[in-house]
This record gives C-alpha cells, sequence and structure tokens, in this order.
C-alpha cells in the first residue's frame, strides 16, 4: 500500500452543532513532527508488559509516540473511532446509531477534512485526496474512519478530541523475533488416511461421528435437535469451492441434512488496488474445518458429520488465517461482523481468530452485533509456543463474547489442550485433544476430499461449542440469547461455581436441549 508522509496545518475547523470545545480549532501554528520513533522490539516490549499485567492490550494503554511509532512501522493506516461530542454510552447503541445523520457525518468530515489538510501542508509537493489517504473508502455502517496518518503532533491532537474515541494503527504485528507471541495461521491442512478407529463411530446413512462429541453426548442431544432453522454465521477464511468440498457446497443438503441453506460471502480483501475483493473461497484451509464441525452435512459417504448438521450457515471469509493482525484482515473481520449482525436469520456467531492486539473498529462490530441479539462464541486462543503466561486473546475477552477453549479428555481435573489459552474469561471448555496423544484431535471437513481431517485448540472448542448452541436454540427458535446462555450453563460441569481458568466446564449437550427455557 502507498505510504505519504503528513502534515503542516493552518485550519479552522467550525461546525454548525458543535461547541468551541469540540472541534473548532483556533488557527494552528505549523506543527512538525517530532519525537523519536521507537523499534520494534521497544514496542513489543510495551505491547508485552501489558499483557503480563493486564492480560490484555489495546493501544489506549499507551502513549501517542508508541502509536506513531507502531503505526510508521506498518501501513500507516490509522483507524479513528469519532462519535458527536456530546454522545454518551455508545458502546451499548452502537447498533443504533446512524453515521449518516447530519451530527456524525459533520464529525466524519471534518476529521477527514483535518487529516489531509496536514497531510498536503506538509508534504505540498504531492497533494493527497481524501480518496488517496483512504483505500478502503468510507464506512457505511460503524463510526470509524480508517486513513493514512504519519505525523506524531496530529494524533497527539486526535487524541484529545472529545468526537475521536480512538486512534489506532491497524496494521501493526509482532515480528519474528518474538515467535513465543504468534498463533498458529490454522492453514495447509489435509485430509488424514490414518484416523484410529477409536476416534470415530459410523452412523447412518454413511456418515462419521467424531470422538468428541462423546463428553457433550451429542449423539443423544440429536434424537431431541439436529439444529434445524437455526443459521450459524462462521467469521473466518472462508469456505471451499463446491469442486473442492461438496460437502459445504452441492452436497450441503445430503442424506441426513435436508431443506438447509448456505450463504457464502467475502469481506476480506488481500489488496484493496487491484479492483476485484478476493471473494468466500477459503485459501487457509481453516473456515472449512470450522464450518465443517458446526454443520457438515450427516452425509453418505464417510464424512465427518457436524454437531448442528441441520442448521443453516452464514460463512464469511473475514481473514486470510487466524491471526487478525493486518489492516485488512480488521476492516474484513468487523464488516463481516456488520453482515452477520443485520441477518435476521442468524442466532449465533462463530469466531475461532483473534489476535493479542485489540482493535477498536472489531470491538465496534462486536458490539453492532451484540445490540442485535447475536451470541457471539469467541476462541480464547490457539498457539504453536510457550503462551501460559497470558490469557485470553481478543475479541473473546470481550464481555460481548463467550470465550472457548479446548481441553484435553479424561475428565476432572481439566488439561487443557497443548496449545490452548486459558484464563478468567474463558466461560465454557469442549474436549477436543487425546490426553495420551496430542495428535488425536476433532474430526472434520478437509479442504478438498472425503477423507477426514483433524483440528484442535479453541478453534475447534468454538466451533463445537457454537453447534451446541444451535441445537439448543433449535428446541426453541423463539428463545433469546439470554435464554440460551442460561441452559448452556446450567448443563454445564459447575453451573454455580466457575473455574479461575475452565469457566464453567463442559456443556453436556443433551441435558440442555431437554432443559426446556
Amino acid at each position: 500500500m502507498m505510504k505519504k508522509p503528513l502534515g503542516l496545518l493552518m485550519l479552522i475547523l467550525a461546525l454548525g452543532a458543535c461547541t468551541p470545545e469540540t472541534l473548532q480549532l483556533e488557527t494552528a501554528e505549523p506543527i512538525a513532527t517530532e519525537g523519536k520513533m521507537l523499534t520494534r522490539r521497544d514496542i513489543n516490549r510495551k505491547i508485552i508488559e501489558q499483557l503480563e499485567t493486564e492480560k490484555k492490550f489495546s493501544w489506549n494503554m499507551v502513549d501517542a509516540s508508541t502509536v506513531w511509532s507502531a503505526n510508521l512501522l506498518s501501513d500507516s493506516i490509522m483507524c479513528i473511532g469519532y462519535q458527536p461530542a456530546n454522545e454518551k454510552n455508545l458502546n451499548k447503541r452502537m447498533h443504533q446509531i446512524d453515521i449518516k445523520q447530519a451530527a456524525w457525518r459533520k464529525v466524519r468530515e471534518a476529521l477527514i477534512d483535518l487529516v489531509v489538510e496536514q497531510t498536503n501542508l506538509e508534504n505540498p509537493d504531492q497533494v493527497a485526496t481524501a480518496k488517496d489517504l483512504m483505500p478502503f473508502g468510507q464506512e457505511e455502517v460503524l463510526p470509524v474512519i480508517d486513513i493514512k496518518v504519519s505525523s506524531l503532533a496530529l494524533i497527539e491532537k486526535l487524541r484529545k478530541m472529545p468526537e475521536v474515541r480512538y486512534v489506532e494503527p491497524m496494521g501493526y504485528t509482532f515480528d519474528e523475533e518474538h515467535q513465543r507471541l504468534r498463533s498458529d495461521s490454522g492453514c495447509g491442512v489435509s485430509g488424514n488416511p490414518s484416523i484410529p478407529a477409536a476416534d470415530f463411530t459410523n452412523i447412518s446413512p454413511a456418515a462419521k461421528q467424531s470422538w468428541h462429541h462423546g463428553v457433550p453426548r451429542i449423539g443423544t442431544a440429536w434424537s431431541t435437535s439436529t439444529g434445524r432453522g437455526i443459521t450459524v454465521a462462521v467469521l473466518d477464511t472462508g469456505t471451499p469451492t463446491s469442486t473442492n468440498q461438496p460437502k459445504l457446497g452441492s452436497q450441503f443438503n445430503s442424506g441426513l441434512s435436508t431443506g438447509r441453506t448456505l450463504t457464502r460471502a467475502g469481506t476480506y480483501v488481500s489488496c484493496w488496488f487491484c479492483g476485484t475483493p478476493d471473494g468466500p473461497n477459503d485459501g487457509c484451509g481453516h473456515g472449512t474445518q470450522m464450518a465443517g464441525l458446526i454443520a457438515a452435512p450427516r452425509g453418505n459417504d464417510g464424512t465427518p458429520a457436524g454437531v448442528a448438521y441441520n442448521s443453516n450457515l452464514l460463512a464469511i471469509r473475514v481473514t486470510s488465517d487466524v491471526v487478525v493482525n493486518g489492516s485488512s484482515e480488521k476492516k474484513g473481520f468487523a464488516d463481516g461482523l456488520v453482515i452477520a449482525g443485520n441477518t435476521t436469520s442468524v442466532k449465533i456467531i462463530s469466531m475461532s481468530i483473534g489476535d493479542v492486539i485489540s482493535s477498536g473498529q472489531v470491538e465496534d462490530g462486536v458490539r453492532f452485533a451484540y445490540g442485535k441479539g447475536k451470541m457471539l462464541l469467541a476462541a480464547a486462543g490457539t498457539s504453536l509456543s510457550w503462551t501460559s503466561w497470558y490469557g485470553v486473546i481478543f475479541p473473546a475477552w470481550m464481555s460481548e463474547c463467550i470465550a472457548v477453549t479446548g481441553i484435553k479428555d479424561g475428565g476432572q481435573p481439566f488439561i487443557k489442550c497443548n496449545t490452548c489459552h486459558s484464563g478468567g474469561d474463558v466461560e465454557f471448555v469442549a474436549v477436543m485433544q487425546r490426553r495420551t496423544d496430542d495428535n488425536r484431535t476433532a474430526l472434520t471437513l478437509a479442504p478438498t476430499g472425503f477423507t477426514p481431517a483433524n483440528v484442535g485448540g479453541s478453534s475447534a472448542a468454538t466451533a463445537t461449542t457454537a453447534g451446541i448452541a444451535a441445537l439448543i436454540w433449535a428446541t426453541n427458535p423463539a428463545q433469546t440469547r439470554e435464554q440460551v446462555y442460561a441452559r448452556m450453563r446450567n448443563a454445564s460441569t459447575w453451573p454455580s461455581a466457575r473455574s479461575s481458568q475452565f469457566g464453567y466446564g463442559t456443556i453436556d449437550a443433551a441435558t440442555a436441549v431437554g432443559g426446556g427455557i
């Protein structure tokens, strides 16, 4: 993406509805971008300190110089969350606002003008327009502006404005020096032709049931509910073409899975200047696995059935892999949340993706979907290396999300799976790894062919739990999110005594679907 230096300003912004304390600025003195730029190692150290002490990280925890340095070390795209200065309790009303209204439009336009004016005053030889500085275009629903900013002074000014909720670098990520913080990309999976016979049960008409369905008693729950009539949205890396994996295409309705819908969409765009969106196709494999765990058909050719094999599916490609750490991925994730939030039929949103760094834009998307009544389940974190020193990742630690992690079989005391995060934000767990063999994990669809694939971690635990929620909701589609959650909790290991690492424990789906509302 192109990068432009930003700069000096002499500008008076006077908005009709604003008071002198808001966006009405005095004539500015020329401002120079001053301050020592931090190294990536310096920034990473600050992030680690916050993770170790607060168990989470957001950019408002550090000073403007750190934010500025991080932005210059990435693609220079800032996300500015805005609001009229007199707005109150916006987080609880994110789904109700209309940014096309005059008060919101004036703030947005004034902030964009401010950035454009300063850009051109500092760099007069390369005149930039708003279009030049906003590669994603203008947001249609959420109150955010994604725009290139390189001036420390401007960042400091923005952070002081009552109209600005946050100013964040969108594209900053940890580098290779910090492998311990990097999650598994989740890509490159394939079918496993050597699955032990003990890891599945053959079920009618000619499907397989994964061994990890045993503890939650999915098979027993199926006598009451198969998820019919409930739509689950999977926000992940997409789903494959029907040619590659017909079970998520032309054979989505097959065997005992009938009369349901599959909708595919894509909000992630790898190249914003290429002119063509990427679309819904999974180039990674992770989204295919998660969709399979939730809603793969109970078919007739030996593939594993999903937990809610009669549920509807909305599969949205919002990211390239499971780590949401680039500007395009955060934008795609937030856009996917808006689509799922605005889709009336969607009851449940499953998110087996995330990062250790939060994103205000994604937070806004989460709150938008939550305000629409959706149940949001998010992975607590799945990593390849030493990560036990910090807990649940973003967005799972948000109060609007139900954080889920994976454990090994064998009963209590629970042991988290070898790549799973745990912690006080976890609400439920699901068994997905053998205690005696880390490589024996849950069975699901592979990106291609009919040979089952293995998948584990909190990603698979989240998708499995989303499927259980669909089974419960399908027993009475008129239920509210809160009623379904209460049934999940009442059927859990510790319904009234939450564990500091494993929440309320595993959910007995058979009990939950028969428990009324």
